[in-house]
């Protein structure tokens, strides 16, 4: 089979197309042919060893993909050959609060990932899928989906007719507002791009702010909703943008600390805190149930995931340099 791996050192020119034996599933296994994988901010920052921990090699990397079930080993039971599955971002978080043993499970780093052809995973690393999604499409769910997932609906407590805030027009954002959307509450999206702005309201988003034009986006926010604030806030820039988010919460409202695009240090602002009594919860991904929730309901409301931009796997580097560029709206997929 034909993996993507991580040879020789960091960097996405060390990113190579590999020949590796076929894997052969254990008692409690699954064999599955992936059909495709989506790209995630945190692959970049692993491929180009600024992840926060050293960075393991060869690296096989990608945690969100879909593919189909080949084999199962003997005491599998939750499969069958020629079921449809996604990955699941943390391979040991099954349901409840997350532990250390589970916060170490995830694709990509520590586990190798999802970017082969052929792979094995426990069975209970995997989960089915709507029947009505793409390959493609279902490849987006595992970690951008279930993040702003467990964000708006796990974490924070909301009502409809809501406001919330989302930070552009990537994959996490992007199904936030569907969600969002979904869930009767009233939505503000930011982005530089009135392009990406104008395709934000194609999907439902009630007011557009360009934070270019508009540098002061949190005021903006509060003149939207008459001077109260809104009630949540998707915060995927991190530094540059936590300042903005404070100005636009309203009293005991939400930040849900998701991404650092923008850099990862911000004065922490200390009295606007304690003013509006926010609360700021960083957010990492979600455990099996939260997503078999979540396509649950993305199956009933029929919310289909925005694919932007499909590579041959053979292209990741391609695809990488794209999603560095922030040329995309949604997301960026790879398919085998």
């Amino acid at each position: 089979m034909r993996a993507l791996q991580l040879i020789g050192g960091v960097g996405l020119e060390n990113l190579k197309v590999v020949d590796l034996p076929d894997p052969v599933p254990g008692p409690d296994e699954v064999l599955v042919r992936m059909r495709a994988v989506s790209l995630n901010y945190r692959d970049l920052l692993m491929l180009e060893g600024m992840y926060g921990r050293a960075t393991p090699l060869p690296l096989t990397p990608f945690s969100d993909g879909c593919g189909l079930v080949e084999a199962v080993g003997s005491a599998v039971t939750r499969f069958s050959p020629g079921d449809r599955v996604s990955t699941l971002f943390f391979q040991k978080w099954l349901s409840g609060k997350p532990t250390y043993e589970s916060q170490m499970s995830a694709l990509g780093v520590p586990v190798p990932g999802a970017g082969r052809e052929l792979a094995t995973f426990h069975e209970d690393g995997l989960s089915r899928v709507p029947d009505f999604l793409t390959d493609q499409q279902v490849s987006t769910l595992a970690c951008a989906a279930l993040t702003a997932w467990r964000a708006l609906f796990e974490d924070a407590r909301l009502q409809p007719g809501d406001w919330v805030v989302l930070q552009g027009t990537g994959g996490v954002s992007i199904f936030g507002l569907q969600f969002a959307k979904a869930a009767g509450y009233r939505t503000i999206i930011t982005s530089s791009s009135d392009a990406k702005l104008e395709r934000a309201r194609m999907l439902g988003a009630d007011h557009l702010v360009n934070y270019k034009s508009t540098p002061d986006w949190g005021r903006a926010a509060r003149a939207i909703t008459e001077g109260r604030g809104v009630d949540f806030v998707m915060e995927v820039g991190g530094g540059g943008t936590l300042t903005e988010s404070l100005r636009s919460i309203a009293l005991m409202g939400h930040i849900a600390i998701i991404g650092v695009l923008g850099g990862a240090a911000e004065p922490l602002q200390m009295g606007s805190m304690i003013a509006s009594g926010a609360r700021l919860q960083g957010v990492s991904v979600g455990s099996r149930a939260m997503f078999e929730a979540m396509c649950r309901a993305i199956d009933a409301h029929r919310i289909s995931p925005v694919v932007d931009k499909i590579y041959d796997f053979t292209d990741a580097k391609d695809a990488l340099e794209a999603m560095r560029a922030n040329a995309h709206f949604g997301k960026i997929v790879l398919e085998f």
